[in-house]
């Protein structure tokens, strides 16, 4: 089972591929990268921008599900839930015109499950992907660490499925 993990954004979107194998309790990273939306460019046109790309990577790295972060909302940051809402919605249309199931993970759920910690800051959850996929150093935009974050975390939850817990 292949799981694609997504840290969405407008203007970067960050991805990760892992597998899950019958022999092994903890899941492979495939892939990672991020999607790097113009800046400068209308909303609608980054839309289109970011499902173009990403109907690319679910062509190439044949996912078998799309896991996405869930939306959340800071009180500093409002606008920003807001506009991650529409990176989403692109998300999960891309995830549904190819058939393919879908899950969400919190942030805090995800970070915790990496970290230890549901506060865990952006360089931490970037060094605990770093030392658990076995990289040279950490992952850079922390949008990709993100995206990791989430698949690893959706694949040992499924992982946990599959054993029967």
């Amino acid at each position: 089972m292949r799981l694609l993990g997504i840290d969405p954004g407008l203007n970067l979107t960050g991805y990760a591929c892992v597998e899950l194998s019958s022999g092994s309790i903890h899941p492979q990273l495939i892939e990672a990268g991020v999607i790097r939306l113009a800046r400068g460019a209308s909303m609608p046109e980054r839309l289109v921008e970011l499902e173009k790309e990403l109907d690319s990577i679910i062509e190439e790295l044949k996912p078998s599900k799309v896991v996405v972060e869930s939306l959340f909302s800071h009180k500093d940051y409002r606008q920003a839930s807001l506009l991650m809402g529409h990176a989403r919605g692109v998300i999960l249309l891309c995830a549904a015109r190819r058939g393919l199931g879908t899950d969400e993970l919190a942030p805090a759920e995800v970070k915790k499950a990496l970290t230890g910690s549901g506060r865990a800051s952006k360089e931490q959850v970037q060094e605990a992907v770093a030392v658990q996929c076995k990289l040279a150093e950490p992952p850079e935009p922390p949008d990709v660490a993100d995206a990791i974050a989430i698949a690893i975390c959706a694949g040992r939850r499924e992982q946990h499925l599959m054993l029967g817990g």
